[in-house]
């Protein structure tokens, strides 16, 4: 079992900027690919970015089109900790954001925080 936490949503002014932050518990945190997710009200959730597990590609990552350059997502597995660093902010990007863990190279996310939410106003 992996438990996840993540905090760090708000509410910020369009072009702002925001850090979330999700802690995991349980098993060994770097054998798991994290991803964030995001979902908006009627609308599908999303991949917005992910990390590989330390034991593949070192920690590579992937974005979805909407974000890249704006987000970064990294990992401290000393801290079991993964951030996404979210900059030059949108209305678009209003979201509940969430983080999952997926083992190894699986690609199946089987645990996930509460959520965050993050209100991006005009």
């Amino acid at each position: 079992q992996v438990q996840l936490v993540e905090s760090g949503g708000g509410l910020v002014q369009a072009g702002g900027s925001l850090r979330l932050s999700c802690v995991a518990s349980g098993r060994t945190f770097s054998n798991y690919g994290m991803g964030w997710f995001r979902q908006a009200p009627g609308k599908e959730r999303e991949l917005v970015a992910a990390i590989s597990w330390s034991g593949w590609s070192g920690g590579s990552t992937n974005y979805a089109d909407s974000v890249k350059g704006r987000f970064t997502i990294s990992r401290d597995n000393a801290k079991k900790t993964v951030y996404l660093q979210m900059n030059s902010l949108k209305p678009e990007d209003t979201a509940v954001y969430y983080c999952a863990a997926a083992f190894a190279g699986s690609g199946e996310y089987r645990y996930w925080g509460q959520g965050t939410q993050v209100t991006v106003s005009s």
